[in-house]
């Protein structure tokens, strides 16, 4: 009797492990052939703002890519994270995402001590898509310099009268202006505001005296004479605006080396599976290298960015790190 019970225990066992591995094949078969639905791409930041821009710019040539819609669900707030968190607790089923920046994937880290998630830990970095940069902005009517160094003399003769926006709290415009004001020992008012088209309008309107904003978003407020480019973020001149000199290059004390581009780039919720994250950054690559998407964003003065999934992951630590040493030496932290 107790041959039998244990041939029948062992018979059911087997059925049991027969259906488990039927219910997970489905499961491994739709790995494979993700996506077989629309994606949705979390976006932390306005409409029109740079980032969205971006965003906007691939989302139709990867939907032809991938065979699927991408929807752009915005969940704006708090420098990112609120859509950050949203991705964060999602299914890692390939079809919520996040468009991440260095900031809501590096500087966030070091400016919020409460996160309810891990930059690092809580994603897997897809893809990055742009380096972007800043370009010192300035109102010439608020103030009336030409150069670099007239602007510093200008700002150091009268500490704390001169205010300068940014697009949030946290955000990359605010942390590249931090890091230069703290390398050059500068003091200045701080006004953040929701977006980038907030934030230049306030320049534009002399409500605040200047902005280190991304290049494509001011370039049309430049192209119309509103505004005085003074120099770029980034570590080589921006073809788009060649006309316009390195803040490194300015020879400036504290200057040297300066280099506060910021990226963009898609991450998915962790414990995604690697053949669906393969899949989308050869995507992704794929439409970076088109002739058309390539020279649309050079001339907004962006430069693509191709990197695998592991040398994305370093990228963002790397990132993560630079971001936590500038927010400690300009003593900046949100809460």
């Amino acid at each position: 009797m107790f041959d039998s019970f244990s041939r029948s225990a062992r018979r059911l066992g087997a059925l049991a492990g027969l259906a488990l591995w039927g219910a997970a094949l489905p499961a491994a078969f739709a790995q494979s052939d993700w996506p077989q639905q629309p994606i949705t791409l979390i976006m932390g930041f306005p409409a029109g703002s740079g980032v969205d821009v971006v965003a906007r710019t691939i989302q139709d040539p990867l939907q032809k890519k991938l065979g699927q819609s991408i929807v752009i669900d915005y969940k704006a707030g708090a420098a990112g994270n609120i859509a950050s968190e949203y991705v964060a607790h999602a299914r890692p089923d390939g079809y919520t995402l996040a468009f991440g920046t260095a900031a809501t994937h590096g500087s966030n880290a070091a400016l919020y001590k409460k996160l309810p998630f891990d930059v690092e830990a809580d994603f897997v970095p897809v893809a990055p898509v742009l380096d972007v940069s800043n370009v010192l902005t300035i109102n010439p009517e608020v103030m009336d310099v030409k150069t670099l160094k007239e602007f510093v003399e200008l700002v150091k003769a009268h500490p704390g009268k001169y205010n300068y926006a940014s697009t949030g709290n946290g955000a990359g415009t605010h942390m590249a202006f931090a890091e230069f004001n703290s390398r050059l020992g500068l003091q200045m008012v701080h006004v953040p505001y929701k977006g980038g088209p907030e934030a230049i309008t306030s320049v534009v309107r002399g409500e605040t005296c200047c902005i280190m904003n991304q290049v494509q978003t001011v370039l049309p407020q430049y192209k119309a004479g509103k505004v005085r480019l003074l120099g770029v973020t980034t570590a080589k001149p921006v073809a788009a605006i060649k006309e316009v000199p390195t803040i490194a290059s300015s020879g400036l004390p504290g200057t040297q080396g300066f280099d506060s581009s910021i990226w963009f780039g898609i991450f998915a919720p962790r414990g995604t599976d690697p053949r669906i994250v393969d899949k989308l950054n050869a995507a992704v690559k794929a439409v970076l290298e088109q002739p058309e998407v390539r020279a649309h964003f050079e001339a907004q003065g962006n430069t693509i960015r191709i990197e695998t999934p592991a040398e994305f992951k370093e990228t963002v630590h790397a990132n993560r790190v630079k971001w936590a040493e500038v927010a400690k030496a300009a003593h900046i932290s949100i809460d």
